[in-house]
């Protein structure tokens, strides 16, 4: 990846006001540095509901559908956001489908490259995880403050 994809993927991230809140310049430079950038289809899905991630994804660029099962509406992602950190927390399986809505770049980072980060830096682990928690408590108050649908709404 060249240095200015690089640069503009963590300018995208700094500055996502749903993503790792907590995260540094520094921080953010050592994570793109070892991560693995993919790109997904229109369509194509990413995090399988029932199979474990062994990492997280960070959008850069796209926007994503995240859908979990019994829930009505599918949630939109987009940059800077994460996914499959559920997954990655508790080493389960995934508990939502991810799919690309349009091509989504994103950043891929596993369990051991980020173990290996976090023992190298603990204040980035400690950080990474503080922005986790904030991210995980938000979507759980959305989730519970979003109005519930009878069945017969969907009739």
């Amino acid at each position: 990846m060249s240095k200015d994809n690089q640069q503009q993927d963590v300018a995208v991230l700094l500055s996502a006001k749903n993503g790792l809140a907590y995260l540094t310049p520094n921080d953010w430079a050592l994570i793109s540095d070892k991560a693995a950038r993919m790109q997904f289809k229109a369509g194509e899905q990413f995090v399988h509901r029932g199979k474990r991630t062994h990492g997280v994804y960070l959008l850069v660029k796209g926007t994503a559908s995240v859908q979990i099962a019994g829930h009505g509406k599918a949630r939109e992602i987009g940059p800077g956001e994460v996914c499959g950190e559920i997954s990655f927390l508790d080493e389960l399986p995934a508990t939502a489908d991810v799919l690309a809505i349009e091509p989504v770049w994103a950043y891929y980072l596993d369990r051991p490259t980020l173990q290996s980060l976090f023992e190298l830096f603990p204040h980035l682990g400690s950080r990474f995880y503080r922005s986790l928690a904030s991210i995980l408590s938000r979507r759980l108050r959305e989730l519970i403050d979003r109005p519930v649908t009878s069945k017969k709404d969907h009739s």
